[in-house]
């Protein structure tokens, strides 16, 4: 890291510690405290470093900071996930930043949203691909299955999927191309490991789909459902990362004005409504 690098990266720290209230991290302001914020041995004790490396990398003369340390420095000021990826980056450094919160839960805010949706399917995945969410359509859609909630299992082992899932070679080949670009971006999710395995031997499919090493996330998609009780629907599928739970993506299929499969899907959402 650059001599440069690291004066920014000292003045990234002074301006967040400057920042923090002593009384949120469980310390006593007020006092004979001449700044404001936290001190410098005050940052190093909550982050478990040595005052003098703290005060090292604020000044610019430590230019070689592992992740572990910078990380424990981030939560200490309390960074959030963006401003420590900042950090990170500022000393030349690209790890995969766990979140603060566990990553199958939905923030109620989200959880709202999803009702936004009335004419729409609509749902919640974590890295792994389980159901974290859904509007009323969206269980609607997904009622056939039988209650299994992770989508790389329906499509893989659920006996009807192949039939509702009309356009199943190229559904099942994205899903295992995100999941695998997932693992990379959350290397230390169990669930998404324990996935793997099971669907490797489950699966000759998906075993054949994963070895092929391709990597892409999930855009823009084309569904066609073969739905038991209304027949086919059509929808495009929209993709959106939710910010404050890295891993977890908001998923929106919505038919096209007027057409059959709108009629559909709306009488889906009717049938499972609640009384």
């Amino acid at each position: 890291m650059s001599k440069a690098a690291t004066s920014k990266l000292g003045e990234f720290l002074r301006a967040h510690r400057a920042r923090v209230d002593p009384t949120d991290v469980g310390l006593r302001g007020g006092g004979d405290r001449r700044v404001a914020g936290l001190r410098r041995e005050e940052v190093a004790v909550l982050a478990g470093v040595s005052v003098d490396y703290y005060a090292r990398l604020e000044q610019g003369r430590e230019r070689s900071p592992s992740p572990q340390v910078l990380d424990a420095i981030g939560r200490a000021l309390r960074l959030d996930l963006d401003a420590r990826g900042h950090a990170f980056r500022l000393a030349g450094l690209n790890p995969a930043l766990a979140p603060d919160h566990a990553r199958d839960r939905v923030h109620p805010a989200l959880l709202r949203l999803l009702d936004a949706f009335p004419t729409s399917a609509a749902y919640v995945l974590s890295p792994a691909f389980d159901v974290l969410a859904t509007n009323g359509v969206a269980a609607a859609l997904l009622a056939p299955f039988d209650g299994m909630t992770n989508m790389a299992r329906v499509l893989f082992l659920h006996p009807q999927a192949r039939e509702i899932f009309v356009e199943w070679p190229t559904l099942s080949g994205n899903v295992v191309h995100a999941l695998r670009l997932n693992a990379g971006q959350h290397p230390d999710d169990p669930r998404i490991r324990s996935l793997v395995a099971e669907l490797r031997d489950a699966s000759p499919e998906f075993r054949s789909l994963w070895a092929d090493q391709t990597v892409r996330g999930l855009t823009r998609q084309f569904k066609i459902f073969d739905h038991p009780v209304v027949g086919r629907i059509e929808l495009t599928y929209q993709t959106f990362d939710v910010r404050d739970a890295p891993g977890q993506q908001l998923l929106v299929g919505t038919p096209d004005a007027g057409s059959r499969s709108a009629e559909a899907l709306a009488y889906l959402g009717a049938m499972h409504a609640p009384a």
